[in-house]
């Protein structure tokens, strides 16, 4: 290469290398403005806990006010009072808390009626510890997408928001209101009545579950009256359909199933329950006004003495009991626990055996309450648990067409499947010496 094409090219790279410097240090201004409008802009930047009053409106509609009591729950104010779904309110706050746009739309609007927010759809009025309030206006839904025009008020930019964030804020006074019938929480309660048509059922909390009081003292099914409790405790009014007027008129035609009364930490809450045709409406005292209500709550309620009860024989449950005996007139069967293993006349016995003949004795379960039926002893079983401080004993009289067992100091009567006994007694046959490993 000459000297003259040398002069040229180095001419060529240092004019090159000016124009990428100056490109990099003087960026149009609308690429700059496209960079930092990658980044969503902030409409709401709140602490949710210092938040301590809420104002929603619709158009056309009354603002529903929430106020934070000093408990620190919502409780709704106006259009009138009452307490206020806590998730609901938490739902709508987390969102206010950290509401960012999709995009800026107009830095400096002039004319808010093209977007809706000259009469917005949704207004929220948020106030807060630090005194100061906010307002969110949500308009018009964006020609394009499924986004929906926002802007605070006292700030002249308008942004779209993602419509599930309007979802989250666009609630009513239906929406954020408490919905519980009854406000005692399921564990504070010791004591639950039950009145249908024909009998009246009483039950309370002892120390491992549940006895029944009324009609008389009875053991109870820990795991149905739990149920029980729950329903009605969790019952809820359904303000979709049926609510105001409809469910007062629904209620005072309607026939009565059941009144429930829970007694506990807050006194007594009653519910009564009424069915019209296949719908169910409820009656509070804890809340005024009468309900639709969920068909699973009338038909719990509707339960009567013998879905309560304890159909088990035994109450020993899962643990594994110390010892076993079985007595079928002179013939006899006796088992004792050692750890894992398990005896009998000095003999280590095949585990797998008798824990079979232990589930057995364990699934005894009445398939009905008879008055009568019971004469002499054919099979009796005795079972010894909880490392000795637990003895119950079960006889059961054998006919042709049933066995009927009654538990050692109750009255009361069970009635078993016809092979009961011949079942018991094949099983206890079967267990066999443990086999001893060869050397």
């Amino acid at each position: 290469m000459n000297s003259r094409g040398l002069i040229i090219a180095v001419v060529v790279l240092l004019a090159l290398g000016g124009v990428l410097y100056w490109s990099n240090h003087h960026k149009p201004s609308g690429q700059s403005t496209a960079t930092n409008s990658a980044a969503p802009p902030v409409i709401l930047k709140l602490d949710q806990n210092a938040i301590d009053q809420l104002s929603l409106a619709r158009k056309g509609s009354a603002p529903v006010t929430l106020v934070k009591a000093g408990s620190g729950k919502w409780q709704i104010t106006a259009p009138e009072s009452f307490g206020a779904d806590q998730d609901e309110v938490s739902g709508v706050l987390a969102t206010l808390s950290s509401l960012s746009a999709d995009r800026l739309v107009d830095n400096q609007a002039s004319d808010l009626k093209q977007y809706g927010l000259d009469d917005p759809s949704v207004t929220v009025d948020i106030q807060s510890a630090d005194h100061k309030e906010r307002k969110l206006l949500l308009g018009d839904n964006a020609p394009a997408g499924s986004d929906v025009y926002a802007m605070l008020a006292g700030d002249p930019r308008v942004f779209t928001l993602a419509e599930f964030n309007k979802s989250s804020i666009d609630k009513d006074l239906n929406d954020l209101r408490d919905k519980h019938l009854l406000t005692m929480a399921p564990d504070n309660v010791s004591r639950v009545s039950l009145q249908n048509k024909t009998e009246t059922i009483e039950f309370a909390r002892i120390k491992d579950g549940w006895q029944i009081l009324k009609p008389k003292p009875l053991r109870a099914d820990d795991s149905v009256v739990d149920e029980l409790l729950r329903t009605v405790s969790e019952a809820r009014m359904d303000l979709t359909g049926g609510a105001g007027d409809d469910a007062a008129k629904g209620f005072a035609q309607a026939s009565p199933v059941a009144t429930v009364t829970l007694t506990g930490d807050r006194g007594a809450q009653t519910l009564e329950v009424r069915k019209n045709k296949d719908d169910y409406y409820a009656r509070s005292s804890a809340v005024g006004g009468t309900y639709k209500v969920d068909t699973n709550l009338g038909t719990e309620v509707a339960k009567g003495l013998d879905d309560f009860r304890n159909k088990k024989l035994f109450d020993f449950g899962y643990d594994d009991p110390n010892r076993i005996e079985l007595h079928q007139g002179a013939k006899a069967w006796f088992f004792l626990r050692n750890g894992s293993d398990w005896w009998s006349n000095g003999k280590k016995m095949d585990s797998a055996g008798v824990e079979s003949l232990v589930d057995q004795v364990r699934d005894l379960q009445a398939t009905s309450f008879p008055e009568s039926g019971f004469s002499n002893s054919d099979f009796e079983i005795i079972v010894v648990s909880n490392d000795g401080k637990r003895t119950e004993k079960v006889q059961i009289s054998k006919s042709a067409s049933a066995c009927i067992a009654k538990r050692e100091g109750e009255p009361e009567l069970y009635q078993l499947g016809s092979t009961a006994v011949t079942d018991l007694a094949a099983a206890a046959d079967a267990v066999m010496p443990a086999v001893r490993a060869s050397k």
